[in-house]
């Protein structure tokens, strides 16, 4: 079999969407009733994006395998892996070790975010071009949907544009002001333009083994979950790898809460309207 050539895409939608009430990766936002996951696969491979790997869990995994292979194109390249432990956001990702062809980089993403074609843009580009890996910085103010609390993390970029720390935010909500968070730390109150992790990550091969030495040493009878976020904060410093923050004007629509689809299916709509977004999720263009 001739090896692709761009880089993989590991979609993240083994989460149990309690908060959402349903199987929120297939919450129809599209002008047609696409899915989320249907847009957001539909932006990496117009992005240079060769194939997919979808991380599920074996309760809601056979409806959403059952609606790709009905509805995505057979002409891509997409395969499916089952996290059996719901451990987290790193374990998900090991979930998809077999699945990935370790000799090129790989990217991570939320089922439930759609982040723009213009992010994915950006991160194609940068993993074709780079051995570093990275992570898309959202602007807060184009980060959040709807306006219940939802957490978000924080990122503290240097200089060059170089990731030095994540901290994660919980019940951030907006205000009259701005947007604060209500969890205990400081500061309360948060720029809009504060630089926010939406999960959107750039991986070189050689990260999987830092993620099993993580797993390996995590404590799960204190912390049942051990997330991204957590995982690169950890390795910040003690490593010499480089997490470059493409800094991006996208907004990230996020699906939450039920109260969120409305919401994200205007903004999606706008998008089409401007242009920065095809009519139909699937379509030779």
């Amino acid at each position: 079999m001739v090896a692709l050539s761009g880089p993989s895409l590991v979609i993240l939608a083994a989460g149990r969407a309690r908060r959402y009430g349903g199987v929120k990766q297939l919450a129809p936002i599209g002008k047609h009733g696409e899915g989320v996951i249907d847009l957001l696969a539909s932006d990496a491979y117009a992005s240079g994006f060769d194939d997919v790997v979808i991380v599920v869990n074996a309760d809601s995994g056979p409806k959403i395998e059952q609606h790709v292979l009905y509805h995505w194109p057979k002409s891509h390249k997409v395969s499916f892996a089952v996290q059996d432990q719901l451990r987290g956001t790193v374990s998900a990702v090991l979930a998809a070790e077999s699945s990935l062809d370790l000799s090129k980089p790989f990217a991570v993403s939320n089922a439930d975010d759609l982040y723009g074609r213009a992010a994915f843009l950006l991160l194609g580009a940068h993993m074709a071009t780079s051995t570093d890996n990275c992570l898309v910085g959202f602007e807060l103010d184009r980060a959040l949907v709807g306006d219940l609390p939802v957490s978000r993390g924080t990122c503290i970029v240097d200089d060059d544009g170089v990731l030095t720390g994540i901290v994660e935010r919980r019940n951030v909500h907006a205000t009259l002001e701005g947007y604060d968070a209500d969890d205990g730390l400081e500061p309360v109150s948060l720029s809009p333009l504060e630089t926010v992790s939406m999960n959107l990550w750039g991986f070189q091969p050689d990260i999987i083994s830092l993620m099993h030495e993580a797993i390996d040493r995590h404590d799960f009878s204190e912390d049942p979950e051990i997330q991204l976020s957590t995982f690169v904060g950890q390795i910040l410093g003690t490593t010499a790898m480089r997490f470059d923050v493409l800094s991006t004007r996208s907004r990230c629509i996020g699906i939450t809460h039920a109260k969120d689809l409305p919401v994200a299916q205007l903004l999606v709509r706008l998008e089409i309207e401007s242009g920065n977004r095809p009519e139909y999720a699937f379509i030779e263009e």
